[in-house]
Order: structure tokens, then sequence, then C-alpha cells
């Protein structure tokens, strides 16, 4: 589990299909100082399992589903990736519960009066209201504007400087994660009204 505060801007060192999934690695020697084989790390807010580490580095490996679902697709060596450490027992949740299993991706629309604005899928949209929370590229933020295709957040000159929502470019997809309680009660709703939930 996760908070959505990203600790490090990490670089991708190296991106190899394996032909079942991506292998990564990636240099991030805040992250690593302290993890080790079977650890998790969010990159890009996708929950991996570190399989190698050391010298400033780990390594995981994406399974094709992940791949399929994520914005990991893109990823090449020397882009920079947003980390975060698995919050710890007693560990202060600045952000927002986050699990790390996005449900998705957004493409960047733009940004207008200090608004960034991306475009979402409906199937991912519903699950977002004004003022609630959101995770992109692995960062919580809190969104301005819920509409049918699209949503906006605001994003402060810090969260900027310190992670890659500041370099991104209109068209460029980020990775999703919803509110995971919405998603339980829209579950829970549909069992009591005897209908399926649809599937995010």
């Amino acid at each position: 589990m996760f908070t959505g505060i990203v600790e490090e801007l990490g670089t991708v060192v190296s991106a190899e299909d394996t032909g079942d999934g991506v292998r990564l690695t990636v240099e991030g020697p805040l992250v690593t100082s302290d993890a080790g084989h079977g650890d998790s790390i969010a990159v890009n807010g996708v929950c991996l399992t570190v399989v190698e580490c050391g010298d400033g580095r780990f390594t995981v490996d994406v399974v094709r589903e992940t791949v399929r679902r994520s914005a990991i697709r893109h990823l090449a060596a020397g882009d920079r990736v947003n980390l975060e450490r698995a919050m710890a027992l007693g560990d202060r949740l600045g952000g927002h519960i986050v699990q790390g299993h996005v449900d998705g991706t957004a493409v960047l629309r733009g940004s207008d009066d200090d608004l960034t604005r991306f475009e979402i899928p409906e199937h991912l949209s519903r699950y977002l209201v004004p003022k609630g929370s959101i995770t992109v590229d692995g960062v919580s933020l809190t969104v301005v504007d819920a509409e049918r295709t699209g949503f906006s957040v605001a994003l402060i000159p810090t969260t900027r400087e310190l992670t890659t929502l500041g370099v991104r470019r209109p068209g460029e997809e980020v990775n999703i994660e919803v509110d995971v309680l919405a998603k339980h009660l829209e579950r829970l709703a549909a069992a009591q009204l005897g209908v399926d939930a649809p599937r995010p």
C-alpha cells in the first residue's frame, strides 16, 4: 500500500521485452537505500516487486497484464519515473490510500487557468467526483472538475518540480488509479440491487 506522495524521481536504466512482459531496471538511490528482494516499489503508480537490488538500482518484472493496462509499455532507457516505497505501519498518510493497482490510462490534454486537464475513459470517469482523490502516475491528487470523459486537477509548483507531471506533454499517457473505496461501494450497491457491477 502507498500514499501517492512521490519520494524520488528515478531514471529508467533499461526496459527489456521478455516475451511475457517487461523487465525494468531503475536507478533510485533513495528508494533502494533500504530495499531488498521481494519489497514493493511503485513506479509511476504501478506496484512492482523488486527481484534484484544493488548500487542504487533495482530490477522488477512487469507481467503482460500490467503492461497492457498501464503506460509502463512506453518506458525506455533515460525516462524519468515517479518512485515511492510501500508505506510502513505507523507512517503518516499524507496523500490517500493507493494500492498501486492501476485501473487504466488517461491522456494529458493540456493546462489552462491553473488547471491541468486529462481525458479519461468513461468506464473510469464514473468513479470521479469533485474534491475526490485520484492517483495520476503515482501522484495523489484532488479532482477539481469531473466530467463524463475528462477531469482536471490543480498542480502546485512543488508537484511539478518533484514529479514527472512537471514535464509531461499534451498527448502523453499517464497511469490512473481511481479511489478503491468508490469501486467497493459500487460493487456493494450492485449486490443490494441484484445487478452485476460494471468492470473497471
